[in-house]
């Protein structure tokens, strides 16, 4: 940029000067009073920086001087000026460094500054961070404060409170900022006080009962504030309760429908259940296999105990007429077959899971939804299942506003509350979609694992005949952990007896096993493989365990 040649000569009246895009937000009074006193003894002894701006020259540096000047001349006085040609991102940079150098801005100045670069190096920190001379880890801190609500930043600049307040303030929703300053003014908190106070009234996330994959990156996580902030609270806090407690009624909301579809698909299946000992109704045999020719049906074509590769069965006895009591489940016994009987409780469980895994993620909520609108079966969510939640998801007056009034409050929403809403609508649709296979075709693209919130156990077993029982203990490895004698012996004793014995076999861990008929595919999945411990860091992983 080029600049005229300062000279003791060029002077402007004030009128012609108006004010720039200084990132300075407060004056000091005092401050101010001394320069009017000094100006009036002296004069301005150094010209202030302007550029010219649509027949008027805007000040870039200086603007302490042109109010004290002001008070002094009034708006035909002239003072000492040098004009420079600069653009609006020169101009900025210029006045942020001439605050800094004269007089420190403040720290939500430099916050506001931060703001402003970083828009116009879009979005690129590190660059933000060089044009201003600053470290990365100024800027991030300095970021962070842009968040402050307006009063917050108005007390820090006044020095009513000090940075420590201003940061522990920050990790705070905007909205709840302005009532804690009013509590720390008026009980004249410092800042360990507020700190003890707000971790009083923060969120354990280790006791939060949903999915917590979206905390690691939130701001409102006392750990992102630990990387932010000299002052914060302890690591494993939520900062915003609002949006734990909507979180955690959303997962409730979910356990709960869960529980009662459950019941529901239970209730179902003992209706169409056999007796006790698990034998079908008195018309059938109950004592020999049928044939071969009639065992077919849902898995006709499969092999006779079709069984995952990963945990292959023991040798079957020949397919001959043999007795219930053997451990082999009878050959038309498959995955699918057992999938097919016990249809709606495994579409049940499938739908929790996806809604589960969509209310905890915002961007995977927003897909289901865009895709569902997009294929005309967003609409096939039951209105009563949103409306009944929009006053603890918007607020409490939402379902009594007008329309217009409810356009306005959600457009209110800070980006957290939005998301959870997102997230409710996706979890919604996952639970409400008449067709299952768009559950399926979400589940496998989300990679959403039914381990995760599932495993077998009582109410899970005591669904199925003995021999989907045997079928089932097959394919999990159960039969092959105790000895096929040894399963035919509790194959032999009644239900109930079975099923605890299957539950409570010594050294036998159900946790991560999926039986084929409750997966996607038919196909039996067998525990995860454990994720090894890294050598370089057992005592990290030691605490992660614990």
């Amino acid at each position: 940029m080029d600049a005229l040649e300062p000279s003791p000569e060029i002077t402007l009246p004030l009128s012609k000067i108006v004010k720039g895009d200084n990132p300075r937000r407060y004056f000091d009074r005092a401050k101010h009073e001394e320069l009017v006193a000094s100006i009036r003894r002296r004069g301005v002894l150094q010209p202030i920086l302007l550029r010219p701006k649509e027949g008027f020259f805007a000040i870039v540096a200086g603007e302490r001087r042109y109010r004290a000047s002001l008070e002094v001349y009034g708006p035909e006085g002239e003072i000492p000026v040098v004009i420079r040609d600069m653009t609006d991102q020169e101009a900025l940079e210029a006045a942020i460094a001439e605050n800094h150098d004269r007089d420190n801005a403040s720290e939500t100045e430099q916050a506001d500054a931060a703001v402003r670069v970083l828009a116009a190096c879009h979005g690129d920190r590190a660059e933000a961070a060089k044009r201003l001379g600053w470290s990365r880890t100024m800027f991030d801190r300095r970021l962070a404060l842009a968040e402050l609500s307006e009063p917050v930043k108005t007390a820090l600049d006044e020095r009513r409170i000090k940075v420590g307040h201003a940061e522990l303030l920050a990790a705070v929703p905007k909205d709840k900022q302005d009532k804690a300053l009013e509590t720390i003014l008026t009980a004249q908190l410092d800042v360990a006080k507020t700190q003890e106070l707000l971790k009083r009234v923060t969120q354990d996330l280790a006791s939060a009962c949903f999915d917590k994959s979206e905390c690691t990156r939130c701001p409102y996580n006392s750990a992102t504030q630990r990387a932010l902030f000299e002052t914060h609270v302890d690591d494993g806090y939520c900062t915003n309760a609002g949006c734990f407690q909507l979180k955690t009624e959303a997962a409730e909301v979910i356990r709960f429908e869960k529980e009662a579809q459950a019941e529901a698909a239970a209730r179902a299946a003992l209706a169409r259940s056999p007796n006790d000992d698990g034998a079908p109704p008195a018309d059938t045999d109950t004592d020999t296999v049928p044939s071969a020719t009639s065992q077919h049906g849902e898995g006709e074509g499969e092999p006779p105990s079709a069984q995952s590769e990963a945990n292959p069965s023991p040798t079957l006895a020949p397919a001959t007429p043999v007795k219930a009591t053997q451990s082999s489940p009878k050959p038309g016994v498959t995955a699918k077959s057992i999938a097919a009987r016990t249809k709606e409780f495994r579409e049940a469980t499938w739908r929790t899971a996806l809604a589960r895994a969509l209310a905890g993620n915002t961007d995977h909520a927003r897909t289901t939804i865009l895709v569902a609108a997009m294929s005309g079966s967003l609409a096939q969510i039951k209105a009563e299942t949103l409306t009944s939640r929009a006053g603890f998801l918007v607020g409490e007056t939402f379902p009594d506003l007008d329309y217009a009034e409810k356009i306005a409050q959600i457009q209110a929403l800070n980006d957290a509350r939005s998301a959870n809403v997102l997230s409710v609508i996706g979890a919604a649709y996952a639970k409400d979609v008449l067709s299952f296979s768009h559950v399926a075709d979400l589940a496998r693209v989300f990679q959403v694992d039914l381990r995760d919130s599932w495993q077998a156990d009582q109410s899970f077993l005591e669904r199925y005949t003995k021999d989907e029982l045997s079928f089932i203990a097959q394919e999990c490895g159960l039969v092959a952990h105790i000895g096929a004698k040894a399963f035919a012996k509790l194959l032999a004793s009644k239900k109930t007896e079975l099923i605890t014995g299957m539950l409570n076999r010594s050294g036998f861990d159900w946790a991560g096993r999926l039986p084929g008929a409750m997966t996607l595919d038919s196909i039996y999945g067998p525990p995860p493989a454990p994720t090894p411990v890294p050598e370089e860091a057992p005592a990290r992983v030691a605490e992660f365990v614990a």
